[in-house]
């Protein structure tokens, strides 16, 4: 990852939607990345390589409604540092929620997939976020729009137990040796891949740049 100086600017290519071919299967890793680490980028390679996806597209919000902004750095600099680390030719960093207009992942994905109903969507997301994915806004929307996949973080493993998705929709569970099959399966329809962990988190890394 490079360093960001914090004067970069938002190149206007990343508010635009990458590029796709017809047919293609996309996952869609949202968050505010504040930072984004090893972590996100593991994610992302499980995801991709586990799904058979052909593209991953990293979604820079502009801001998540359920955490505090007063950490939160500027939208331009955490597109710089995700576009560094995401230096992978199946991967793409965007900010197009700035165009959206909305920072709700329902309304996103509803709004991306009148944008492009030729692709096939998945939504990817840390185990860590399962746990509370519930209070997320119109989150069974979500679940009925496209289908997800829940990628093991350190601490989440059993997340999925007792998280209210796993529980509403037990029976659309998708095992894990299937996974490659979720792009194309109707919603709802999730699973959850485990996979190697890394401990690095963004709340960590901002802790360790306060004196």
């Amino acid at each position: 990852m490079t360093a960001c100086s914090g004067q970069e600017k938002l190149v206007p290519e990343w508010l635009k939607l990458p590029h796709a071919e017809r047919g293609n299967r996309i996952g869609i890793f949202g968050g505010s990345f504040n930072p984004a680490h090893s972590g996100h980028l593991l994610v992302a390679e499980t995801a991709l390589k586990r799904l058979d996806l052909d593209q991953v597209w990293w979604l820079v919000t502009p801001g998540n409604p359920l955490k505090d902004h007063a950490e939160l750095a500027p939208l331009e600099m955490r597109v710089h540092m995700t576009s560094a680390l995401a230096n992978h030719p199946k991967m793409r960093v965007c900010a197009h929620e700035v165009i959206l207009g909305s920072p709700y992942t329902a309304k996103t994905i509803q709004l991306l997939k009148r944008k492009r109903p030729a692709l096939n969507f998945v939504w990817i997301m840390g185990a860590d976020n399962l746990a509370g994915f519930h209070h997320w806004q119109d989150w069974r929307s979500i679940v009925q729009t496209v289908p997800i996949a829940i990628i093991d973080r350190p601490g989440s493993s059993l997340a999925t137990l007792g998280a209210p998705l796993a529980k509403a929709y037990e029976r659309q569970r998708v095992a894990e040796e299937d996974a490659s099959l979720l792009a194309d399966l109707k919603p709802p329809a999730w699973t959850f891949l485990h996979s190697a962990l890394d401990n690095t988190s963004s709340t960590g890394l901002r802790q360790k740049k306060i004196p």
